[in-house]
């Protein structure tokens, strides 16, 4: 499964609305470990169709960034149930990733 691309218009119906965990992978075109990230975002999404992923590019969308006090990118927060619940800031591991929704 691949990512959805998230906007200010459909934040809250793909995240604080969603069924299903997300996580959010906050990024931008010119980071170098964002784009490092992004393969290991796109294996967890196949092998772990229970959770959805999602991403925000923090050029387009920096009023998103601003609203979650993104300061460092990557940045992927975890939301379950309409909540943030944990966040890993930096490259990381897919295990790294799924403990946020432990």
């Amino acid at each position: 499964m691949s990512h959805i691309e998230l906007t200010a218009d459909n934040f809250n119906e793909e995240v604080l609305n969603s069924d299903k965990p997300v996580l959010v992978d906050f990024w931008a075109p010119w980071c170098g470990p964002c784009r490092m990230l992004a393969p290991v975002l796109e294996q967890l999404g196949a092998e772990h169709p229970e959770i959805k992923v999602c991403k925000v590019n923090t050029d387009e969308e920096m009023e998103l960034a601003i609203k979650f006090g993104i300061d460092s990118i990557p940045c992927v927060i975890a939301f379950n149930n309409g909540k943030q619940i944990d966040k890993s800031v930096g490259f990381t591991s897919k295990d790294r990733l799924l403990s946020l929704f432990d």
